[in-house]
Formats: C-alpha cells, structure tokens, sequence
C-alpha cells in the first residue's frame, strides 16, 4: 500500500517497527456493528475488536478495546481505571474527542493520549483485528504490538 493511503495508525505503527496487514472490507453504513466487519474479513468475531471511548468521574476519558462479540462492563472499567462510574461518551462527541469517527475509531494515534484498558483474552489470539483509523479498513497484528503501541493496560472489562 502506499505511503499516502496510509492512516495515522499506520504511520504510527511503521514508526515503532511493528509488522502489521492493512485489511480493507465493504463498509455497510447502517450497519458498523463488529459483526458484520468480522463476516466482512471471513474471521471469528472473537478476534475482531471494537474501541470504545468512556468517561470517568475522576480521570476523564478511557479507550476500552474488546472483542467484538462481548460487551463492556462499566463497573469492571470503573474499578481498573481508578473512577466511581464511567460512562460511554455521546457518539456526537467521539470525532472531537479522538479525531476518529464511529466504524473508524482506533486506539493508535487519538488527538489525545488516553488510558488504554485491552480485554485480557486477547494474548490468547496470535493475531486481531483492530480499525484502521477509517470505516472500510482494518489492521491485522499479533496482539503484543497492539498492546505495546497503545500503551495498554490488560485488564478484565468484559
């Protein structure tokens, strides 16, 4: 792939040396849902991840990355995070907030550098799926380097 069709994830991840496969698929507007990326790929749903954007009382905003067929515990997250409660973010705030919009929000490369909580299975895979930074476009890599490049803290948030 070129060098300018690359996301900002992309470039993030060529920078930190980590071997990585830009996978695109056929986006369906009115259905983002993980499921139908995963049905997209022809992968389990198990390896394709989701990102969600919380707000806690105490810290501010949280990156929660997990599979796509589980579900966020919000009590889970506010305990390993360090707030009373968290909360999903407004959709209409997500853009501002990371720079990525709903299908194409990553937890590489946001406008702002948040705490990152990873679903504590995903080591099990030896490799996942994770946007790209835009709808239509997946990045396929071994588990460690995600957690590596983002920072992330592994915890029980499902």
């Amino acid at each position: 792939m070129s060098k300018e069709k690359k996301t900002n994830a992309a470039r993030l991840l060529d920078k930190a040396g980590v071997s990585y496969e830009l996978i695109p698929y056929t986006v369906d507007p009115d259905n983002l849902a993980a499921d139908h990326v995963a049905e997209e790929l022809g992968e389990p749903i198990e390896q394709v991840y989701k990102t969600l954007v919380l707000h806690g009382d105490k810290t501010g905003y949280i990156v929660c990355v997990i599979a796509g067929n589980r579900e966020v515990d919000l009590k889970k997250v506010a305990k390993v995070s360090g707030n009373k409660k968290v909360e999903m973010i407004p959709m209409k705030d997500l853009l501002s907030v990371t720079g990525y919009i709903r299908g194409g929000c990553t937890a590489i490369g946001m406008k702002k550098k948040f705490p990152v909580f990873i679903s504590e299975e995903m080591p099990e895979f030896d490799y996942v799926y994770v946007s790209a930074g835009q709808r239509g476009l997946q990045l396929k890599l071994a588990p460690v380097d995600l957690i590596r490049v983002a920072e992330a803290t592994l915890a029980d948030i499902t």
